[in-house]
């Protein structure tokens, strides 16, 4: 399914044809195309080099484990989420390697996840991110450490028909994507008063 961004301005296609579908094919995704999804992560910017990510990662022939992060996602995520051929969770590093806090952990995590996205969007795939996700059970089922924080879920595969979701999310697969214009959010020298670039 193709669903462009109606952009104000020109961007690059990449980032334009950029989605996230809930209905996804069974068609499964090569395993040296998932390696190039986690290099375009590998390679993100992070604060001090400290590259804060993990990722839990399961396709669906590793049946076992897609199962243990298909039970961590709300009920809801799951009823679609289940179809795609990879499920992940991203996880943040909350302590520098010196042991102080890292306060852009998240953020960090974030910007590799991004690029993984538009490294799938150059593949042919795509990534639907989800907060909808128990944190604590996740943490529990994966054992995963203290100073460690679960961030997103998300479901990586191709593009499926629509027409096999429930009416109700069928309805949000094909309707228009919709943004808020730049002038509500880039601001300079006080909050809240747009950039004059914007407006010129």
């Amino acid at each position: 399914m193709h669903k462009p961004a109606s952009t104000d301005v020109p961007i690059h296609d990449l980032i334009r044809e950029r989605w996230s579908p809930r209905a996804f094919s069974d068609q499964s995704a090569p395993h040296e195309v998932l390696r190039g999804l986690f290099e375009a992560a590998r390679w993100a910017p992070s604060s001090n080099n400290e590259q804060p990510w993990v990722y839990l990662v399961a396709t669906k022939e590793d049946a076992e484990n897609f199962a243990k992060i298909v039970g961590v996602l709300v009920e809801f995520n799951a009823d679609w989420a289940k179809h795609a051929p990879v499920l992940a969770i991203s996880v943040a590093n909350l302590k520098m390697r010196d042991g102080k806090p890292n306060r852009v952990a998240l953020h960090d995590v974030g910007t590799a996840s991004a690029q993984l996205t538009l490294e799938a969007a150059s593949r042919g795939l795509f990534v639907h991110q989800m907060a909808g996700f128990h944190v604590e059970k996740a943490r529990e089922t994966f054992a995963i450490p203290p100073d460690w924080e679960p961030v997103a879920a998300m479901a990586i595969g191709y593009p499926g028909n629509p027409d096999t979701l429930p009416h109700k999310l069928r309805e949000r697969e094909l309707a228009a994507r919709t943004r808020k214009p730049l002038k509500e959010f880039v601001m300079t020298g006080t909050w809240g008063r747009t950039a004059p670039f914007v407006s010129s």
